[in-house]
């Protein structure tokens, strides 16, 4: 499979210029590229409790439509952030378009982060699809610090975990480092996507996108400008990281979470 991995500025609150600026990607793309992964909220920035009622749009709303349309017609998938609007509530929410527009996974943000918390409400589930012949999972920024979010779409049989990003500066390495540790610990391709540039309030998006493949190790990576890198996942990879052992098969999940009384009727959580 062909990826790009969009590492573009983003305007809060600038639907219009957003969307543009994805359609641009779009027609810009490398021939061969099967999908394009762009960073968080990629069509609408970060709203507030403010804006949100004014700049979050429903899934069929004309900037995703506008998406969909451009995928269609270059022929390619688009991994592409959004604040969703759902009749009365938000949700921070990243859809895989295919490449016939269509809408193939549709993942909300579980985990929400101090600046979400009174913007959306947080997503209750976890799903993964069938694109290229490998199956592909999402999750959102904060959502990558939990190894139980990753493993949760890994163990649905995800090959390949997609992180759309808004991580911002202290914070930046922290998912940096994560992303290594979820395509590791779970044996599967895992692409990190995060703005650049600057947002409201002073903050500063550092980059930092990177593929990392089943071993832990860089297929490619960005530094702190705006760019669009271009990947190839070896299937072959996948298959060499599961040959001999394989967490998921492996872990002792029930007795990880299991609990037993101490002597002194104390509830004691057992940690392998």
């Amino acid at each position: 499979m062909q990826l790009e991995l969009a590492q573009i500025p983003i305007v809060d609150g600038a639907t219009d210029i957003n969307v543009q600026r994805v359609l641009e990607v779009i027609g810009k793309r490398a021939a061969g590229t099967d999908l394009i992964v762009f960073p968080e909220t990629t069509l609408s920035g970060f709203p507030t409790r403010d804006t949100v009622a004014d700049v979050a749009q429903p899934l069929d709303g004309a900037a995703l439509t506008r998406v969909r349309n451009a995928a269609r017609e270059a022929g390619v998938a688009v991994a592409v952030g959004l604040a969703e609007r759902d009749g009365n509530r938000f949700y921070n929410t990243t859809v895989l378009i295919d490449e016939q527009g269509e809408l193939a996974l549709r993942y909300r943000k579980t985990h929400l982060w101090a600046s979400d918390v009174g913007v959306f409400e947080a997503g209750d589930r976890y799903e993964v699809c069938s694109f290229k012949g490998m199956i592909v999972g999402l999750l959102i920024c904060y959502d990558i610090e939990f190894p139980e979010t990753a493993r949760a779409v890994a163990s649905l049989g995800a090959d390949l975990l997609i992180v759309t990003n808004g991580n911002m500066d202290p914070f930046g390495p922290v998912h940096r480092r994560a992303i290594v540790a979820r395509a590791m610990e779970n044996q599967m391709f895992a692409a990190l996507v995060n703005r650049t540039g600057t947002g409201d309030d002073n903050l500063t998006f550092p980059g930092e996108s990177a593929l990392i493949d089943p071993f832990g190790e860089v297929v490619c990576e960005a530094g702190t400008g705006e760019t669009v890198l271009q990947a190839t996942l070896d299937a072959a990879r996948l298959e060499g990281a599961r040959e001999h052992y394989r967490y998921l098969h492996d872990a002792r999940i029930a007795l990880d979470l299991k609990t037993l009384d101490d002597e002194n009727g104390q509830r004691a959580r057992l940690i392998r």
